[in-house]
């Protein structure tokens, strides 16, 4: 799909599942030139490329990004800066790029900072951001249970810091997500459980995968951590099936 003017797709393939890619997504895939994906510095492995490969032909080159896995702020937006240029210079190419994320490419994404530091670089580059289905959509339609109803709220924050930021905010809100729950799940547990929340909270770890996991009691993160894919849905009305 060579052209005179390249241009950038970032490219939301979804949770796990790899039914669950939107049909202009795997478009896309189909016609571009590049692929770009992100992994850990420690590996290559790219989840997101192992959901989307079936729809990437055969010969398509498929870069992988890697990102160090540090809380060092410099050093991981020099990383974002790096691999920012390197897809601008792909692009300016002439060539259609893909950048294929997990989920969302809007919500919690490596995409986002790459697309801000593109944007900085390149204000005039093509980009056409293709949403996505998110891992705390899938779960709810795992489990059966609506997100929110009628004037419900709903928060989705970060647990990579534990459950501080439930702790601070009043009124608590009718439904919570926690994503990236796996590496402070027990005090996530614990603040859910200071908000009266916890009874009607669930876990579900790798949804849609082969070794999908529901945690039915979430307690059980006070003594175990869970697997690194995990969220946790907590709501103040009990509406999950079991």
């Amino acid at each position: 799909m060579n052209s005179q003017n390249g241009k950038l797709y970032g490219i939301g393939v979804g949770p796990g599942d790899p039914e669950l890619i939107p049909l202009k997504a795997v478009r896309i895939l189909s016609r571009v030139d590049v692929v770009f994906a992100a992994s850990s510095s420690k590996n290559d492995y790219s989840l997101a490329v192992s959901i989307a490969q079936h729809h990437i032909p055969r010969g398509t080159p498929i870069m992988i990004l890697p990102f160090p896995m540090t809380k060092d702020d410099s050093e991981l937006r020099q990383a974002w800066r790096d691999h920012a240029r390197v897809i601008i210079s792909h692009v300016k190419e002439g060539k259609q790029a893909a950048f294929i994320t997990l989920g969302d490419p809007t919500t919690y994404s490596t995409y986002g900072y790459i697309l801000k530091n593109i944007l900085e670089f390149a204000p005039d580059l093509d980009i056409e951001t293709v949403p996505g289905i998110t891992s705390y959509q899938a779960c709810a339609a795992r489990l059966n249970t609506p997100l929110v109803e009628g004037e419900e709220s709903l928060l989705v924050m970060s647990g990579v810091k534990g459950g501080d930021r439930l702790r601070q905010i009043s009124p608590k809100p009718e439904n919570v997500v926690f994503l990236k729950a796996y590496r402070n799940a027990a005090d996530i547990t614990t603040a859910l459980e200071e908000a009266d929340l916890l009874e009607n909270s669930i876990g579900v770890s790798c949804c849609g995968l082969v070794n999908e996991e529901i945690i039915r009691d979430v307690r059980a993160f006070k003594e175990r951590k869970p697997g690194y894919w995990t969220i946790i849905i907590a709501k103040q009305r009990d509406d999950h099936t079991r």
